[in-house]
């Protein structure tokens, strides 16, 4: 045994404080350069782009999760020896920051229009210098290896100038257009949205059916926005439908407006839907409009930006919401209200900012054609060119990519990239790229800017240089994967996949593609597997439990829940629980260091081993070996899992246990046994290290003396260390223990009462002979060679164990005990053979009722058996 004094054991603490080293152990690896790259390198590259976080955000459990996988990607890779980039940036956040400021300027009484665009713009930016990016911070809390001096910003110079060429590049090859389109619009944020910007949400409204017109022409159509029949143009029906057939090419008087509005055949309507026939507003109902585009009716328009009426009449200034039931009172003073349902469910689309209900709206809008494009972003995926982690998802993929809308890409902003089309004084239009002089006196810019996520489409090659050729492009891009949420797949990887294939074809010396592999995870949701919310009073900070349990306690949680494409669940006892995990791995190193455990070279050779030190070899390699593909694989939870137990059972709760005897003897097997124990060590800290990086690091550098681990070779594993004889026996001592030690308990024996006892081996388990010091060390049996009359017999594969029971227990009132166990648990099972014998209840009660009867009688009939064997275990 080493001196406590002046083993490495003595630089340990006796207990793990994260917080005292975290921060400090962060800063090192950055001061080190440990994270950057060198574009220039011939190692092979490995890179992950960081999911931008908007500039307005902090750390929340989505993150920490993402994060976490990322970062555990990136670590293992830079310890294989590739040039492991993980790129780090912030999205501008277009709508989010926008608001922010703005509230920011109403607590002062100013509006943005009070101090005008360029003034405004500036503001933001010096919220941006304040207040901004504070969940960088919080990654560095976390432990992310990002690339520091290469971070980016969607409106930096270098990302302006990629955006500015991108909407060049389309705009010249007439994939971008402007247009009279339905749109998505936020009458709170007064901009547009793209689709994948409304959240669907089922709400409370009211279904009304309204007679147009009177007498055989009268036509009844329903609606939940009555309000919209304003704006109606036409009645739709279907041209075969008999009801309605002899209506088509007649006009219908529109209630409360006397207009005459056309009622016309429509292939498209659903003659089973309702009455069959549909109100048509083409300015405020997408399928309104391609009605309307087919049969040249007029669009009226009768909302402003606000959401209130323009139409003339007495709803004239009304907010929609307040127009809706004054329509509705009003239809019903005229007779024309048929029907009412309320409330009536149906689903309403939300802006994802702001929550405010999207108002279909008709509006000049600048949209991408994306036909060609994301037919090249299925195809990627159909040709096997681009895979999707886990494959289950690829159906989503192709529903998105093979169904998608043109793109609307502008914005009615002010902080974001506006959109670089200047018009003339004469009606000219011209695209100005970012090498060219905007136009001269009597030209105006568009108003508009792009939506964020044009610029975050182009990340995974703007963030290295692209439109330039640079080295980092030539070296990094195609990035290695992108790991990110299924939720974002539209929003964010579509984007990215349909810019990169396109732009990329030229440019990009290792293939158009933007990643070879999209890894999919899912959401965080509780331990109860809700979705996280305040308002389900469920969300939690994870900066409070960083703070309380360690980031590595955290990080270890979250992994243990991400398997592929599916949802993590996590609680606050899961994290104490991973705390427990790193502690204990604190404490084995510590005890190993204080035993002289080291790192050397080459571990003894196989015959200077025990069959412990063999078995620990064994089993380590084969996970080493598992653990790799698991990653490979994006398996984190089974990979971690395995490390769990690895480490939790069969190093500490065994192999240290076997160990203590060797090295209390001394000489040449306590020496192997050292050696065992820092290659054991060595190699899982490094398997640990992607996932909880900071307990690893203090551990791995006080074992080894070497400067860090984050840049210390991967293991590899070792086939020459497999033995399964060392193995058969091992477990065969696991068994004979744990049935000794659940005998004991089973018996009402103190865990800490010393119990004489015999064991006797009879060969067919090689080598189990050997381990009768070991087991009984391990089960406080003491050897006896006298014979004893009150006692038991245990059996087990390979051994019989005769224990003297004689003052460990009262041998008659246990039996006595057993015997009134043993007659409740056979009362169990008449009882529930009663239940079943009853053909009538049988046939009529609930099946779970009838199953619970079933499992009572298998776990009656399991406690007689328990019980019978421990009664004729017990003589005396």
């Amino acid at each position: 045994m080493t001196d406590a004094s002046t083993s490495p054991a003595a630089d340990l603490p006796t207990r793990y404080a994260p917080a005292e080293v975290e921060g400090e152990l962060y800063q090192r690896w950055v001061d080190a350069g440990y994270f950057e790259v060198d574009a220039a390198s011939d190692k092979p590259a490995y890179c992950i782009v960081i999911p931008p976080p908007n500039v307005t955000g902090s750390l929340h459990l989505g993150h920490a999760f993402e994060h976490t996988l990322i970062d555990a990607l990136v670590r293992r890779r830079r310890m294989q020896g590739y040039e492991a980039l993980w790129l780090p940036g912030m999205d501008h956040a277009g709508i989010a920051t926008q608001n922010v400021v703005e509230r920011e300027l109403a607590k002062e009484g100013v509006s943005r229009h009070d101090l005008g665009r360029e003034a405004f713009v500036a503001k933001v930016w010096e919220w941006k210098a304040e207040s901004g990016g504070k969940i960088l911070g919080q990654m560095k809390r976390l432990g992310d290896g990002v690339a520091w001096q290469r971070e980016r910003f969607t409106m930096d110079e270098g990302l302006s100038r990629a955006v500015l060429t991108m909407f060049k590049k389309l705009y010249d090859d007439e994939l971008i257009y402007r247009a009279e389109r339905i749109i998505n619009w936020c009458p709170r944020c007064h901009t547009a949205l793209s689709d994948i910007e409304v959240e669907h949400q089922e709400d409370p409204g009211e279904l009304v059916s309204i007679r147009y017109g009177d007498g055989d022409a009268s036509i009844v159509v329903a609606t939940t926005r009555a309000e919209t029949m304003l704006g109606d143009t036409a009645v739709a029906v279907h041209p075969e439908d008999e009801r309605y057939k002899h209506l088509i090419g007649t006009t219908v008087e529109l209630p409360l407006t006397g207009r005459q509005i056309p009622i016309v055949g429509d292939e498209h309507v659903d003659p089973a839907f309702g009455t069959g026939a549909v109100k048509t507003t083409p300015a405020h109902d997408p399928n309104d409009f391609a009605i309307g585009q087919r049969h040249n009716l007029p669009s009226i328009t009768i909302m402003d930006e606000t959401g209130a009426i323009t139409a003339h009449g007495p709803f004239l200034g009304m907010d929609r919401f307040e127009a809706r039931p004054a329509v509705v009172a009003a239809l019903r003073a005229e007779g024309r209200i048929v029907a009412e349902k309320r409330p009536y469910l149906h689903s309403v689309g939300h802006c994802s900012r702001c929550k405010t209900v999207v108002e279909p709206r008709l509006s000049l809008q600048w949209f991408v054609n994306v036909t060609p494009l994301a037919k090249a972003a299925g195809d990627a995926v159909r040709e096997g060119r681009v895979a999707i982690h886990p494959k289950e998802l690829e159906p989503r993929w192709f529903a998105w990519v093979d169904n998608m809308h043109d793109w609307c890409i502008s914005r009615q902003l002010w902080w974001g990239h506006r959109i670089p089309v200047w018009y003339g004084p004469d009606g000219q239009v011209r695209c100005v790229g970012p090498d060219e002089a905007p136009p001269g006196e009597g030209w105006i810019q568009d108003e508009d800017v792009l939506d964020t996520w044009f610029s975050s489409g182009l990340w995974p090659f703007s963030t290295l240089g692209w439109p330039e050729r640079t080295p980092e492009l030539a070296k990094f891009y195609p990035n290695s994967v992108l790991y990110t949420g299924y939720d974002i797949l539209f929003f964010w990887v579509a984007r990215m996949m349909m810019f990169g294939l396109y732009a990329m074809k030229d440019d990009a010396p290792g293939g158009d593609i933007p990643f070879a592999t999209i890894g999919l995870h899912g959401m965080v949701r509780d331990q109860l597997g809700k979705k996280m919310s305040k308002s389900f009073g469920n969300a939690v900070d994870p900066l409070d439990w960083m703070d309380t349990y360690g980031s590595d306690a955290l990080r270890f949680t979250l992994a243990r829940g991400a398997n592929p494409g599916t949802d993590a669940p996590i609680g606050e006892d899961w994290v104490a629980g991973s705390r427990n995990f790193c502690n204990k791995l604190w404490n084995a190193t510590r005890f190993a260091l204080m035993n002289g455990a080291t790192v050397a070279a080459h571990v003894p050779p196989r015959e200077q081993l025990s069959p412990a030190d063999r078995w620990m070899l064994s089993r380590l390699h084969a996970t080493v070996a598992e653990v790799d593909a698991l990653y490979e694989d994006y398996e984190f939870a089974k990979a971690t899992e395995k490390l769990y137990h690895l480490v939790w059972d069969e190093f500490c709760d065994w192999y240290l246990e076997l160990a203590k005897a060797p090295l209390a003897r001394g000489g040449a097997e306590a020496e192997a046994t050292r050696a065992v124990l820092g290659h054991t060590l060595d190699v899982l800290l490094k398997l640990l290290h992607p996932v909880i990086p900071f307990v690893t690091e203090q551990l791995w550098t006080t074992l080894t003396g070497n400067t860090s681990i984050v840049v210390a070779p991967w293991p590899e594993a070792r086939a020459d260390y497999a033995d399964a004889d060392a193995e058969g026996q091992i477990e065969a001592v696991q068994d004979l223990v744990t049935e000794i030690r659940r005998f004991r308990s089973d018996q009402g024996v103190a865990p800490s009462k010393k119990v004489a006892a015999r064991i006797t081996c009879d060969g067919s388990v090689p080598g189990l002979a050997e381990h009768a010091d070991q087991v009984r060390a391990l089960t406080r049996l003491t050897p006896d060679e006298n014979g004893f009359a009150t006692g038991a017999t245990l059996q087990v594969k390979g051994a019989v164990v005769e224990l003297d029971l004689s003052g460990a227990i009262d041998v008659a009132a246990e039996k006595a005990r057993l015997e009134k166990d043993l007659a409740v648990a056979r009362k169990e099972i008449e009882a529930a053979d009663a239940k079943l014998a009853n053909t009538d209840f049988v046939a009529k009660a609930p099946e779970q009722v009838v199953a619970k009867i079933h499992a009572r009688k298998a776990g009656g009939e399991a406690d007689v058996a328990r019980i019978t064997a421990q009664l004729a275990s017990l003589h005396g």
